[in-house]
């Protein structure tokens, strides 16, 4: 398992490799909390300036800028803030922050301590998945040590500033995943999504201001207030600030988890040099899914020789988008059809069940899938789960129906082939011709 930078000095993995990093004693000796002693000499709004400056998008997936999502919650408002880490790290292909959260915990204490002064709250919780039970155990060991040191609790650093930081376990829902179903759980109800508006750094959390971040944006935070928003904005590009971390596995001889500059170029390069080329030397590139199971698969014709950059720009320019950084590599042996079906198994199995068009959906999609697998196929079962797929796009009452929907219109339009084999061929066997 590879963990290193690639084309940038690493910032997130700076203590990857370094014994006992994840103790206070050794982040202090690398730097640590440095960040969170120049931001408390700085006013509130203009820590949250700094990281608009950055060009922070979120790295939980949505890619919403960091800085305009802290600016939402209100300055006057009576009610307790709360700053909320989303460390669900749900999304097949992506594993990540549990590497941050293991290997450099403070971290991602001192990025949401930042917050809380930034935000004026008071209050903060790490939502964790119940499989990553472990790491609640080295993060509630990093939050005694800080607050013993007096990075968090009461008048942190003589600052003013009361903060104190709390972990949760969650049962291990996908859904949870999503904002407003993690709030559901974190109040102690089951994981269904919210309506919005109103946001959660409205109504959040106990109906009261919240920000929800992932952990790879806030353990980017420190690094922002010590290099200042602009300098770690001009990392990568103008619009796709700083450095984003990547989980790789699949075909490739190298997996592991990659930090580059955003903006990296490019995706072949990646692939065939950095990640050590295709496990099987014998074997070509078929597909890549760049940004974990929920964003557009991407054919070899779309990479080899496309310069496509790492990016948000540039990975939407390609074909597909940045998503949570799963990068999920395939190499010709695979069954896009089969692959396909298997991540609709997952997204009907993980559907919380509260809207129609996902829960009806997922449904019927996993029973087309297991027909043709069967040797049941017809050739226009393509169209009819596109169709299904159209009822679920944008229908749904949380973005888990998108995400189901999209692998299959993608897989669909991108390899048609796998399709023929199982939906023409196999029908032509049975004397049943059409066109797919």
């Amino acid at each position: 398992m590879e963990i290193k930078a690639i084309g940038c000095e690493p910032l997130q993995l700076k203590l990857m490799h370094v014994k006992d990093g994840h103790t206070l004693k050794v982040y202090k000796d690398h730097g640590g909390y440095k960040a969170l002693e120049k931001a408390l000499k700085m006013a509130p709004g203009d820590v949250i300036e700094e990281v608009k400056a950055s060009a922070l998008r979120g790295r939980g997936g949505a890619g919403f800028p960091t800085g305009m999502k802290w600016s939402f919650v209100p300055k006057d408002s009576p009610k307790t803030k709360f700053v909320v880490c989303n460390a669900d790290e749900s999304e097949p292909g992506t594993f990540k922050d549990r590497y941050l959260m293991e290997r450099d915990p403070h971290a991602l204490i001192e990025g949401m301590t930042i917050a809380a002064h930034a935000l004026g709250s008071t209050t903060g919780f790490i939502y964790t998945r119940g499989e990553y039970r472990y790491l609640i155990d080295i993060m509630d060991v990093a939050i005694a040590e800080a607050r013993e040191a007096g990075m968090l609790g009461k008048n942190i650093l003589g600052s003013g500033l009361d903060f104190e930081l709390y972990t949760h376990t969650g049962a291990g829902a996908y859904i949870c995943g999503e904002e407003t179903a993690l709030l559901s759980s974190l109040e102690g109800y089951r994981g269904h999504p919210r309506m919005k508006p109103p946001f959660p750094a409205v109504e959040g959390v106990y109906a009261s201001p919240t920000v929800v971040n992932n952990v790879e944006t806030l353990t980017a935070v420190p690094q922002i207030i010590n290099m200042g928003g602009t300098a770690w904005r001009d990392l990568g590009t103008e619009k796709s600030g700083g450095t984003k971390l990547w989980s790789v596995s699949g075909h490739v001889k190298k997996p592991g988890v990659y930090e580059l500059p955003m903006g990296y170029a490019d995706m072949e390069k990646f692939i065939m040099e950095d990640c050590g080329g295709m496990l099987r030397d014998d074997k070509k590139l078929k597909a890549v899914i760049p940004g974990g199971s929920s964003v557009y698969i991407m054919n070899s014709g779309q990479v080899i020789g496309k310069n496509v950059t790492m990016c948000y720009e540039g990975l939407v320019a390609g074909g597909s988008s940045v998503g949570s950084g799963g990068f999920i590599v395939m190499d010709e042996t695979v069954d896009v059809m089969e692959s396909t079906k298997n991540l609709t198994e997952f997204y009907k199995h993980e559907s919380c069940g509260w809207c129609t068009p996902c829960r009806e959906g997922t449904d019927w999609l996993v029973k087309i899938f297991n027909r043709i697998s069967e040797g049941g196929g017809h050739p226009e079962d393509a169209q009819l789960m596109l169709d299904i797929c159209d009822n679920i796009e944008g229908k749904s009452f949380c973005p888990l129906g998108d995400a189901a929907a999209w692998p299959i219109q993608s897989a669909i339009r991108q390899f048609p082939e796998d399709f023929k084999t199982w939906l023409v061929d196999k029908a032509q066997s049975k004397g049943v011709t059409a066109n797919v």
